[in-house]
This record gives C-alpha cells, sequence and structure tokens, in this order.
C-alpha cells in the first residue's frame, strides 16, 4: 500500500549562477535553422558579413552558433572532437579567427549524452576534454542538447544530474586555468521545469521543444512563456528558441510567417527577455528582415543593463485570465525598464481587432498621471495617454511602447473623467463612495 502525503503548495526560489558571464540574454546566430547540417567554412562565414554589412555585430549579435555537424563522427584515439577538415579545411580555430576581425565569435554545440542529436559525438563522459578543446578553438560558450541519454543506472541522475556534469566541468576549468567561464545554454526541452533549476547550472535554458516558423508554434510559446516569464532575470534567461525572422518560403523547415506576425515573434522574444539567437539565411534577407532584427529600441529593452525582469502579462484579453490557451496566449503585457515602462499589446485574433486597457492596470505606471507615448517599432513619441489607450492592430500584430511620465494630471483634462482610473472602491475624503 502507498501512503499519500499531500502538502501545501509553495515558490522556490533559487540563486541565479553569477559566475561572471551571461547576465544579460545571449544574442548571437545559430546555423540549424536555415541549414540543419548542410553548412560549411565559406557558407558560416558569408552569414557573419551579412551580420556585419547589415549592423547586426553592431546591435549586439557577436557570436554564431555551430549547432551540430562540425565534428566527424568519431572522436580521435585520444578521445578528441576532430573538426571536419571536408567543412573547415583550415580547421575551426583559423575559421574562428576569421570571425573575429569581423566582431565575431564561434560558439559550440554538444550533447549531454552519448551522441548529438544529428549523432555526431556527444559530450558524456568527455565534458572537461571537449571543453578544452572548444576553448583552444576559441569558443567561450556552447549550447547543451539532450539527445543519446544514457541508461539511468549508468549516470544515476535526472536532467539536472547529467547537465550539473557539464556545469562542473565548466567551473573546474575557469578556475584551473584562471580563465572566463564558458556560457552553458541548457537546451533539455522544458522536460524538467529548467526555469525552476536552469540558473543554477546555466546562463539559459529551453523551456520548450524545437521552434517552427509558424504562427500557431509562436503563440503556444508566448502562452507557456505567460507562466514562467517569473523566472527570467540577470544571469539566468528563458530561452524561447531560436529566432524564426526572416524563414518564410525558406530554412529548414520552410516557414510561412507574415511581417506582422514576424515583428510580434522578435518583440515577444525581446521583451520576455530570451536570447535573440538569428536563425536565416542572411545573405539573402529582405529589408523588412533586416529592419525587425535590427530593431534596436527592442534590443536596448532586452540589454537593459539595470533591469533584468521580464515583461508580465496583466490581462488576457481573450478567454479567462491566467488559463492557458496555446493559440491565444495573452494579449496585455507590461513592465519596468530603465528607460521607461514597456508595453506589449498583442492581437492573437487572425483578423484586425481593437485592442484597449487601462494604463493603471499596469503596476509599473503612477495613477492621475499623464504619460508620452513612444512607438518602438516607428520609433517615434506618438502624443500622451491619459488614463487609457486604444490601439488598432492587424491579424497576429503587436504594439510595443514605452511610456514615461509627463507630469500630472491637471483639473481642465479631467472633468468629463471618472476620479479613479480603477473604478472599483473609489471614495470621497469624507468615506462616501464615489464608485463601487
Amino acid at each position: 500500500m502507498y501512503s499519500i502525503l499531500f502538502a501545501a503548495a509553495f515558490t522556490v526560489s533559487v540563486a541565479a549562477l553569477n559566475n561572471g558571464v551571461g547576465k544579460l540574454p545571449f544574442l548571437g546566430y545559430d546555423t540549424w535553422n536555415a541549414f540543419a547540417c548542410d553548412y560549411d567554412a565559406d557558407k558560416v562565414l558569408a552569414q557573419a558579413q551579412a551580420m556585419k554589412k547589415h549592423g547586426l555585430v553592431d546591435a549586439g549579435y557577436k557570436h554564431i552558433i555551430l549547432d551540430d555537424c562540425f565534428t566527424l563522427r568519431n572522436r580521435s584515439k585520444d578521445g578528441k572532437l576532430v573538426e571536419d577538415p571536408d567543412k573547415f579545411p583550415d580547421g575551426i580555430k583559423a575559421f574562428n579567427k576569421q570571425l573575429n576581425k569581423l566582431g565575431i565569435n564561434g560558439a559550440a554545440y554538444s550533447d549531454a549524452g552519448y551522441q548529438t542529436c544529428a549523432g555526431y559525438p556527444g559530450a558524456y563522459g568527455h565534458e572537461a576534454q571537449d571543453l578544452a578543446t572548444w576553448a583552444e578553438w576559441g569558443f567561450d560558450y556552447v549550447k547543451y542538447d539532450n539527445c543519446y541519454i544514457p541508461f539511468d543506472n549508468v549516470t544515476q541522475q535526472n536532467v539536472k544530474g547529467r547537465y550539473q556534469r557539464m556545469a562542473d566541468a565548466i567551473a573546474d576549468r575557469a578556475a584551473k586555468t584562471h580563465s572566463t567561464p564558458f556560457w552553458l545554454g541548457l537546451c533539455e526541452w522544458g522536460w524538467q521545469q529548467p526555469w525552476i533549476w536552469g540558473k543554477t547550472v546555466g546562463q539559459s535554458w529551453r523551456i520548450n521543444g524545437d521552434i517552427k516558423p509558424w504562427w500557431d508554434a509562436l503563440a503556444a510559446i508566448i502562452d507557456l512563456t505567460s507562466f514562467q516569464y517569473w523566472a527570467s532575470d540577470f544571469y539566468g534567461h528563458n530561452d524561447l528558441d531560436m529566432l524564426e525572422v526572416g524563414n518564410t518560403g525558406q530554412g529548414n523547415p520552410i516557414g510561412n510567417l507574415t511581417y506582422e506576425e514576424a515583428k510580434s515573434h522578435f518583440t515577444a522574444w525581446a521583451l520576455l527577455k530570451s536570447p535573440l539567437i538569428i536563425g536565416t539565411d542572411l545573405t539573402n534577407a529582405t529589408d523588412q528582415t533586416i529592419e525587425i532584427l535590427g530593431n534596436r529600441d527592442l534590443i536596448k529593452i532586452n540589454q537593459d543593463p539595470h533591469v533584468g525582469q521580464s515583461i508580465s502579462p496583466f490581462r488576457w484579453g481573450i478567454g479567462p485570465d491566467y488559463v492557458s490557451n496555446s493559440t491565444h496566449p495573452a494579449q496585455y503585457w507590461s513592465g519596468p525598464s530603465s528607460y521607461g515602462t514597456v508595453f506589449m499589446i498583442l492581437n492573437t485574433e487572425d483578423q484586425p481587432a481593437t485592442m484597449f486597457f487601462n494604463l493603471t492596470e499596469s503596476w509599473d505606471i503612477r495613477a492621475g498621471r499623464v504619460y508620452s507615448v513612444y512607438d518602438m517599432w516607428s520609433h517615434q513619441h506618438t502624443g500622451t495617454a491619459l488614463r487609457n489607450l486604444t490601439l488598432e492592430l492587424p491579424a497576429h500584430g503587436v504594439a510595443a511602447l514605452l511610456l514615461n511620465d509627463a507630469g500630472p494630471e491637471t483639473g481642465e483634462e479631467t472633468e468629463e473623467l471618472p476620479y479613479c482610473a480603477g473604478y472599483w472602491q473609489c471614495s470621497y475624503p469624507n468615506g462616501t463612495y464615489y464608485s463601487n
């Protein structure tokens, strides 16, 4: 017979691993969504040159992750990883130096199991050895996947314990070599609630399975994040997976995002403080793709040096609040930044919609004040807001706004308005309700 214990719900709070790296979300490029295994030094260098040409390096994208398939399928006799000589005829170290000249650094991909997801050597049992190899090649970051898991009686660990092996190897190497630790990006697809423990092991953690370049997939990720937003802060970031911006009509798999959907995608990833990792062929990027990926206003919020927390939903809009809806996630979001109060208003409907909200629905807004409004897509100040805002948004479109205090409401402005923006419990000094 089993005894069943019931316990009260509690909140888990763990301190982030602050080892000097990864205070802010990672910005870079990953080869997988554009090319899968079909890439070589020339193809990746072309991406780096495009990043430089289009101003993306200056915008903060300073790494390229070689995502799987960049080594031979077998280790050397002494157990070392061997770079693929057909893909990198001059060696990865020389290739990385070419990236460095463009202001970019290479980054590794590996796996906590016996093999990577594409069947190349994983790092299990070779953690320290592989770190030394990656460091020799000039890398300083590793995306760490979760395929080909050893039997339970081999590891005697759950997911966290298997990832802890690499975290310990990183710490040991940094201590022994007096070097900066590697960034560790966990990619266990949200299996074991990494938003709770991931920050004790690495700097970011995937919260979902692999992204796909169509709206339903993006909406489902946003919905999931509406319940896990609280986990992101300095030195620890929910990773919503690579960006699919630019993969309409191309990519792996081929995508179909509209321009408005791509803007909503980038806005959500940036303001939710996810790593921003480009995953498209930039050599044929459209002006719209570069406009979206290079949005400095949104990148500035993502990389805010003083506020690490994500925006959070204050109202769902369609369906009850705090109820998961993978096709219609929360539509009204807000949060603080060094540059003003951030609002993200997302139209999850399949047709244009009118979106209305009171400013004070956001906890970061002061009542009785007028606010200036800055649009982070038009990059213009669009006037002032008093008490509320109404927006007309296209299907799956987004508004990304920064509001800053512009002074108190005046008597003239409020003659036609309720005395309280929050209607309930509004009272005169003598205790008489104005509204209740």
